[in-house]
């Protein structure tokens, strides 16, 4: 894999496609944009956050800590520059992650914050003040009503996390939908620190069936594309295939026999292996596609995911001893 080559700790990576990056951020570190009427983003670049202005009050949809207090000077901003409320009354967990959570306690103990039934028990488990737990919660879908103003929240199933929740503003031709897919980049490590990879995978196909032309992603620059998720999806399912195809052409004997009573050692270099001709081809095929493709690590320990639930989720994880 590739290793840091210069001094300051930067490789020869291929460079980033313009079309990935988005507007700057201003002399604060955050961008504000309007994504339809009176539901906006805000990015730090790297995070995202969403909110729905409304007569009744601003609706927040997650409340990353590297957008932190950010968050409130861009509603202030819009508020002022449309004449509307600046009250954040309810807040809208995306999933129970810190990442995307830790900055909600700065909008006080008087929001009504809402989420799926798994994120309130994951952070009443978690118990830290930063990140209240919802206070409505649902198991499968709700219907949040404020100020005339109607969003669909979700949940099809764990994916990224066990408690992901899909978010749809049918009347802002707009989804939110986190920790998936990067617009336009490759995930990070391990399928973006994802907990259910079969869920992971099939994710996009749940998130294509919504009606959409605005994709709040959760993280980098830009709002993405339903063009960014099949790029996405054809991504994952060349993994898929590669881990397939070097689980069935990797023999694993010389390993365990070159290893000896270090059994550990044979599953590592076998499946190292295997992971080695998986990935490969992968980053080939998506340098200059995929933003960070040439990351080497990323696609790696991703390809390892894969391949490590084709063995252990989907099957067979080897031949039957006769």
């Amino acid at each position: 894999m590739t290793s840091p080559a210069s001094a300051d700790g930067l490789s020869d990576y291929a460079p980033i496609p313009r079309s990935v990056l988005g507007p700057a951020v201003n002399e604060q570190g955050y961008y504000v944009g309007r994504v339809e009427r009176n539901l906006y983003w805000v990015t730090d670049g790297v995070y995202q956050a969403a909110f729905l202005t409304t007569p009744d009050g601003v609706v927040l949809f997650d409340a990353p800590p590297t957008i932190g207090h950010n968050l409130r000077r861009a509603i202030d901003e819009i508020a002022a520059a449309e004449g509307v409320t600046n009250k954040v009354t309810h807040m809208v967990y995306s999933h129970h992650h810190d990442d995307h959570t830790a900055a909600s306690s700065i909008f006080g103990s008087d929001v009504v914050r809402i989420g799926h039934e798994e994120t309130r028990r994951l952070l009443l488990r978690a118990n830290n003040p930063a990140r209240p737990a919802p206070d409505v919660t649902f198991a499968d879908s709700y219907t949040l009503q404020v100020g005339g103003e109607r969003v669909e929240l979700a949940w099809h199933g764990p994916n990224h996390s066990p408690d992901n929740i899909y978010i749809h503003f049918p009347d802002h031709d707009a989804v939110m939908f986190i920790d998936v897919v990067n617009g336009g980049w490759v995930p990070i490590y391990n399928a973006n620190l994802s907990d259910d990879i079969p869920g992971y995978m099939a994710a996009p196909a749940t998130l294509l069936s919504y009606p959409w032309t605005h994709f709040i992603s959760g993280h980098m620059g830009r709002l993405a594309t339903r063009d960014d998720v099949a790029v996405h999806q054809q991504y994952m399912a060349d993994i898929e295939a590669s881990a397939r195809e070097a689980l069935a052409s990797v023999n694993p004997v010389p390993f365990y026999v070159a290893a000896g009573e270090n059994f550990w050692a044979g599953v590592k270099n076998h499946l190292d292996a295997v992971t080695e001709r998986a990935y490969a081809p992968i980053v080939a095929k998506y340098t200059g596609v995929l933003a960070a493709a040439d990351v080497e690590e990323l696609t790696y320990t991703t390809t390892f995911q894969v391949m490590q639930s084709l063995r252990l989720d989907s099957g067979p994880s080897g031949p039957v001893h006769p």
